[in-house]
């Protein structure tokens, strides 16, 4: 059986909650969608805020919407241009990662923890994913033909999701470098 992978670049971004965004963008401020994304309901916001870290920051970050628990995901080469330690993990793990400042438009956020490096995953509904005989604990390798840079990515998280969903593999800027994309691009899962 073939099974297809649409792979998709995430870009840094962040997600907050919604205290968070009322603090930096003011008690007023409300998510406005500009772009609506592929996976689970997800958008970007008509806002944007900079990532302050030890030795640097980063202007015009994206916010991801809706209203998510605090995290802030990068790349490696994200990651230490700001100075940050960030781990890389399944998103949503945020204990223990780096500290990471983010500015709005009104105010700041020193968050204590949050800023991470996201563990490439793909999105699976879990009728596909019984189909294909995956669980949330299958960890499977993907391999994107490009014309100069084909490349396997091993230790691919599976993240089934309730509801029906397009299959959609996210990498970071740098895999997705690395793999020589320069956008959405068909790949397949290999045993």
């Amino acid at each position: 059986m073939d099974k297809k992978v649409s792979v998709e670049i995430s870009a840094r971004h962040v997600h907050l909650p919604e205290d968070v965004y009322k603090v930096i963008f003011g008690a007023d401020a409300e998510m406005t969608p500009v772009k609506h994304l592929t996976a689970g309901g997800a958008f970007v916001d008509d806002k944007r805020v900079t990532l302050v870290g030890p030795k640097g920051e980063m202007k015009n970050v994206a916010i991801l919407g809706p209203y998510r628990p605090f995290q802030v995901e990068l790349s490696k080469t994200d990651a230490r241009k700001l100075g940050l330690d960030a781990p890389v993990r399944i998103s949503g793990d945020v204990k223990g990662s780096s500290p990471v400042k983010v500015v709005g438009a009104v105010g700041e956020y020193d968050a204590p923890e949050g800023a991470l490096v996201a563990k490439r995953h793909i999105h699976i509904g879990v009728d596909d994913a019984e189909k294909w005989g995956y669980t949330k604990e299958s960890v499977v390798k993907v391999k994107i033909e490009t014309p100069d840079r084909t490349t396997i990515y091993d230790d691919v998280m599976i993240r089934p999701n309730p509801s029906p969903s397009p299959v959609i593999m996210h990498i970071d800027t740098d895999e997705g470098n690395a793999a020589g994309m320069s956008g959405p691009q068909e790949a397949c899962i290999v045993e």
